[in-house]
């Protein structure tokens, strides 16, 4: 390749051929697995669902999350009921996760993995079964702030879920409830992040920073608890799961320390759809996005924050009684076919 040479070199991905996700197969849709390249050159593994019997140009849906996990855990289980619904879906890994390649594994980038869903819209746009006018994504927990930010870059994007959201970058640089949010407390986080760098150049082999433990403190929180009762039994356990297992690398949160993920929610000018449990950990991730969300001229109910009473954070991963899916299929309608409907409630909806 010369230094003229832009074309992405493909990764070549070993994909596994069984049904290994942890929700059962639907007889309503058609399944299949793909790869895809982003703009950096890795290949990203992805699982297609589509309406059986399905023909002629499909509105779309990628689909990604939460932060850790992988397309075999809830952004499949989304991403099948959806296709249930008539949409064309698609659920992928991340860079340096699951299937997906990029090294060194189980990395993270805000730049790169907000790209990661661009590149899904690269191929959804470019399939000759999906109308390229119509394509939405759906993030689940630390995606959907990336979900976010990336229909703040992509106007491709016509209409976005984040669901249980968190903003990665928030969390990272200010702790918990903002607990740390001082330059003192960074630079504390910063000089140990910088040691361990410092300790994986020399060992070759990244550190691990730990997913869900396997055995939880006797003070360990709710959502702890809550997280452990999804990643750590058979509801929600994959092998590839970084949170079922050992977690991301010990300095991926480096970048997103100095990287303000809703920066730009404000110019967001498609729909988007903010769900979140009212007794969710992470309830005020969604709230305060949705505060910086503006609404469009002409189009004054496009932006809408879901409250769905009393559910907590992980209930959105995978309780079908919960996951508002009738809100969104028609939320999507609204925005990805011509002519439908309006949102009806159900739960607390604001616009």
């Amino acid at each position: 390749m010369n230094n003229n040479d832009s074309t992405l070199s493909a990764e070549k991905l070993t994909l596994t051929t069984e049904w290994d996700k942890v929700f059962p197969k639907s007889d309503k849709v058609e399944h299949s697995k793909v790869t895809f390249p982003n703009r950096y050159g890795i290949t990203l593994a992805a699982d297609v669902y589509i309406p059986k019997g399905a023909n002629g140009s499909l509105p779309a849906i990628a689909i990604c999350g939460p932060f850790g996990a992988v397309k075999e855990q809830c952004s499949g289980l989304y991403a099948q009921t959806m296709a249930e619904r008539g949409f064309y879906t698609l659920a992928f890994d991340p860079s340096f996760t699951g299937e997906s390649g990029g090294h060194p594994r189980y990395m993270t980038s805000p730049d790169i993995n907000t790209e990661d869903f661009s590149a899904a819209v690269d191929f959804l746009v470019t399939n000759p079964v999906v109308n390229p006018e119509a394509v939405g994504v759906i993030g689940i927990c630390g995606w959907g702030g990336i979900a976010i930010n990336a229909a703040a870059s992509d106007p491709r994007i016509k209409a976005t879920v984040a669901s249980t959201m968190y903003d990665m970058s928030r969390v990272d640089s200010n702790g918990y409830f903002d607990s740390a949010d001082s330059a003192d407390a960074r630079n504390e986080l910063r000089k140990s992040l910088a040691a361990q760098r410092t300790e994986d150049f020399v060992t070759v082999i990244p550190k691990l920073g730990g997913g869900v433990p396997d055995v939880l403190p006797e003070d360990a929180p709710q959502f702890f608890k809550d997280y452990h009762a999804y990643y750590k039994t058979p509801r929600g356990y994959h092998p590839r799961s970084l949170n079922s297992n050992g977690g991301r690398n010990a300095t991926a949160i480096i970048p997103w320390i100095n990287f303000p993920l809703m920066s730009r929610a404000d110019e967001i000018e498609n729909a988007v759809m903010i769900v979140h449990g009212e007794k969710a950990h992470s309830f005020y991730f969604g709230s305060d996005a949705y505060k910086r969300l503006t609404v469009t001229p002409g189009k004054e109910n496009n932006k809408l924050f879901m409250v769905i009473p009393g559910a907590n954070h992980t209930d959105l991963y995978d309780r079908m009684d919960v996951i508002p899916f009738d809100n969104m299929e028609i939320f999507f309608n609204e925005y990805l076919r011509p002519r439908s409907p309006i949102l009806v409630n159900a739960g607390a909806v604001k616009r």
